[in-house]
Parts: C-alpha cells; sequence; structure tokens
C-alpha cells in the first residue's frame, strides 16, 4: 500500500513511517523540512500545506493518508485550516484520511456528558489551546464534505517509549488505568494507527490507550495486537 505521512518527522510521525514501513508499505514522507531518509521504500517530500499543488503532490499515488501534524504552542489556529486543506487534497486523490487528533473531544470518564477538554484532572490550564485546537479539528473533519475520514484520539498522556505491539481500542470516551491516568507510547499509537489503515473499522471517531491495566469497562473493542 502507498501511504503518505503528512507531519512525519514530528514525534508520532515519524513512529508511523517506522511502523508502515516495517509492515511492508511504501511511505511518502511529507514535511515542512524532510530531510533524507535511509529506507528505500520511504520518499522524503517537502510539503507546505499552503502552497497550492503541493498537497495534491504528497497524495498522488496514495491509497491512504495519514495527518499527524501537532501545532507549536501559540500556532493552534492553524489546525483547522490544515485539516481542511487536506480534506480537499484526499477527496481529490481518492485516499482514505485517517487524523491523529487529540484528547480534548473525548468523553471524560468520570461524567458522559463532559468532555475532556472541560475536565481539568486531564487538561490543565496550560494545555487547554492544543485541545481547544483538537475539538476543533474534529469538527472541521465532521463538517467537511469529503466523508472518508477517521479521527483517532490518543489518551491524555502521548510520549516515547516502547512499542509492545498490543493496545485498547475504545470509541469516543477517554480510555483510563485504574489509578485515573490515561496514557500510550507514541510506538504504540502509530501500531493502533496502522492497524486501522490496513483494516478500517465501522467508527468515524474512536481512542486507544495502552492494555496492561486499563479498565476493561471502559474499553469497547478490547486489546488489539499489531
Amino acid at each position: 500500500m502507498n501511504i503518505t505521512v503528512i507531519g512525519a518527522t514530528g514525534m508520532v510521525g515519524s513512529r508511523l513511517v517506522t511502523e508502515a514501513t516495517a509492515r511492508g508499505h511504501r511511505v511518502t514522507a511529507a514535511a515542512r523540512h524532510p530531510g533524507t531518509h535511509p529506507d528505500p521504500a520511504v520518499t522524503p517530500l517537502a510539503v507546505d500545506a499552503g502552497a497550492p499543488g503541493q498537497l495534491e503532490a504528497a497524495l498522488a499515488d496514495a491509497h491512504a493518508a495519514i495527518l499527524a501534524v501537532r501545532a507549536a504552542p501559540g500556532q493552534e489556529q492553524t489546525i483547522a485550516p490544515l485539516t481542511t486543506a487536506v480534506l480537499d487534497a484526499a477527496g481529490r486523490a481518492g485516499a482514505r484520511l485517517l487524523v491523529i487528533g487529540g484528547a480534548g473531544p473525548l468523553r471524560s470518564p468520570h461524567k458522559g456528558d463532559l468532555l475532556v477538554i472541560d475536565d481539568p484532572n486531564y487538561v490543565p490550564i496550560e494545555w487547554r489551546a492544543i485541545a481547544d485546537a483538537s475539538a476543533t479539528q474534529l469538527r472541521t473533519c465532521v463538517q467537511h464534505p469529503n466523508h472518508r475520514w477517521t479521527y483517532l484520539s490518543p489518551p491524555a498522556i502521548l510520549e516515547p517509549g516502547t512499542r509492545t505491539g498490543t493496545y485498547c481500542r475504545g470509541t469516543t470516551t477517554l480510555l483510563t488505568e485504574p489509578d485515573g491516568t490515561s496514557r500510550i507510547t507514541a510506538e504504540d499509537l502509530a501500531v493502533a494507527a496502522l492497524d486501522e489503515i490496513e483494516r478500517p473499522g465501522t467508527d468515524r471517531h474512536f481512542t486507544v490507550a495502552q492494555n496492561s491495566t486499563v479498565h476493561a469497562a471502559t474499553s469497547t473493542s478490547g486489546v488489539r495486537r499489531g
């Protein structure tokens, strides 16, 4: 499969590239400054989403695309227009799109009518701007005429770590451990993302978390192994 990763040099994007090539896919690694890559299955491509034609070029041969861009502090307002541009380009290319978003638009595990963005247990004030951006990003997807997208919300804590190859999958409620924490490694998020690309589920919006001690009651799909 030909997969375009947009944001390929970031924490998540770089791991998506690694996971995809390990599974035998060819990857267009799109980023503002893509650098070089030693794997011949990876084609680095400089892309400015605001430049006409560059996204189309990145998606020209793609069967699927993954948007994995996280805004820098103070630039959160750029995420929604970028997502619109990628949805537009993916629609023209006929490529399915997986958006790696944020935890903000998930429901809080403490109270179903409360979003994570409004739960200070998971979104302290210093994270509010990026959580707002993720909620806006999901609304952008929902309102867009291109409906061939899926939105993956990571748990509250996403950081580099070990690839275990397993995870729990839920739908639109944050998955938590017994102590209330909610986390996954970037490596296992990449496993979940590539599983979704290879075997698309029926959920337009879903979440994942480490499977070691996640509350079974909060997981709708159980443990997956990539």
